[in-house]
């Protein structure tokens, strides 16, 4: 093996082993007993009583099912309500499309503390406070970052397929799924893993509008955990360390599986 190969793996390897560095020592503080937690050593002696007793301090099933029905849902929403707008802008030719789609990504700037009150007020007026809709309902409008992607990749579909199946009569509907979304897969499904990220690790949309601990998700369960140990007197780190670890594997898993897509959404033009 060359020098010319050699350097680029050591770098790669550097640098993974710095991103992996705060999750080792995650693991590794859960592992630990309590007045060891943040000794920084190896979990000597090895206490993997955390695991089970993360369970027992909390109704963690119930907050994980909750984060899996809402990241779900957030994740689903938001990728057929952009793909839908993305199409729009990608197929269609029509007067003052640059400006209209300029104007969907100028929305990126603002800041998420602009809408927080108006979307607060909004929510409240219907009466969905307290419930679990508005962590996910908002995402049926789109995002502009999504609408962004999705028609960049989009644009790089063979548009006489799509002529080939007017002619043969599809609705414009029918071009949509039957031709754009199975050709974008790739794209749809980085889409819908970003956005389930975003929804799985989310603690202020919960914070705002949930009270009820039996509608908690993980993020807000682990803030009343350590709320909780505070006021006790007692915070057991190694509960929440170990509940931190729970809480991030899913992720871990579903980026595994779903890592190949995003070389395929960046390498291909969706030509088959």
């Amino acid at each position: 093996m060359t020098a010319r190969r050699i350097f680029p793996l050591m770098l790669l390897g550097a640098a993974s082993a710095i991103f992996l560095y705060p999750f080792v020592w995650l693991v590794f503080a859960s592992l630990r007993p309590r007045d060891l937690t943040f000794s920084g050593q190896l979990p000597i002696p090895f206490r993997p009583q955390s695991y089970a007793d993360v369970w027992d301090a909390a109704p963690m099933l119930t907050w994980l099912l909750n984060s899996v029905v809402v990241g779900v849902a957030a994740a689903l929403a938001v990728t057929v309500s952009s793909a839908f707008v993305a199409f729009g802008f990608a197929y269609f030719r029509f007067p003052g499309r640059g400006v209209m789609f300029a104007s969907v990504l100028g929305t990126m700037m603002l800041p998420a503390a602009v809408t927080l009150v108006p979307t607060y007020l909004i929510w409240n007026s219907v009466g969905l406070t307290g419930t679990q809709v508005p962590l996910w309902a908002g995402n049926l409008f789109g995002s502009a970052f999504y609408i962004f992607l999705l028609r960049q990749f989009m644009l790089g579909l063979p548009r006489y397929v799509f002529e080939a199946a007017r002619v043969d009569g599809a609705s414009y509907l029918g071009l949509f799924w039957k031709i754009a979304v199975p050709l974008s897969r790739p794209a749809l499904i980085i889409a819908f893993i970003f956005e389930l990220k975003a929804s799985w690790f989310d603690l202020m949309k919960p914070l705002i509008y949930l009270q009820d601990a039996e509608l908690f998700t993980l993020p807000r369960g682990l803030k009343a955990v350590v709320d909780q140990f505070y006021q006790g007197g007692d915070p057991k780190w190694e509960i929440v360390l170990a509940a931190s670890v729970v809480t991030t594997l899913p992720l871990i898993v579903v980026f595994f599986f779903g890592q190949r897509y995003f070389l395929q959404g960046i390498a291909t033009t969706g030509r088959r």
